[in-house]
């Protein structure tokens, strides 16, 4: 335990010293016009996650956060550093008890960011959500 404590600690403080001045975006190639994460001042930004292979909102949302779970880590945090999140949902009526029930269980809840959620058109039509968040380094 101790042993992954240090190296979580090291591997933070990697991240922080790699970041600390400038701006670091991560995730370039994934998308053409942006990046999946930009790191600046100590703060990791997110684009919007979606994910169109899952057929519904309970299986999108919980690859969205496997996503988001994975750039956050390549940034050097986790969620339990998150600050702000935004979900959008294709249906608000219809999904959103079965997206708030995987949120729920992914969250750290001791560290709950603030959140919006909202009802929005997505970017294709087989899209039910989409998750932005933001997190401190350090």
């Amino acid at each position: 335990m101790l042993h992954r404590s240090l190296a979580t600690i090291a591997r933070r403080a990697t991240q922080a010293a790699r970041f600390s001045s400038g701006i670091v975006r991560l995730g370039v190639d994934v998308l053409p016009p942006m990046s999946q994460a930009v790191v600046h001042n100590g703060i990791v930004y997110l684009s919007g996650q979606i994910d169109g292979t899952a057929e519904d909102v309970v299986g999108q949302t919980k690859n969205v956060l496997a996503k988001v779970d994975q750039y956050l880590e390549e940034a050097g945090t986790d969620k339990s550093r998150l600050l702000t999140s935004t979900v959008w949902l294709k249906n608000i009526e219809r999904d959103f008890g079965d997206m708030n029930a995987v949120w729920n269980a992914w969250i750290d809840p001791g560290n709950k960011p603030v959140r919006a959620t909202t009802e929005a058109s997505l970017a294709t039509p087989k899209l039910l959500v989409e998750v932005q968040v933001t997190a401190a380094l350090d």
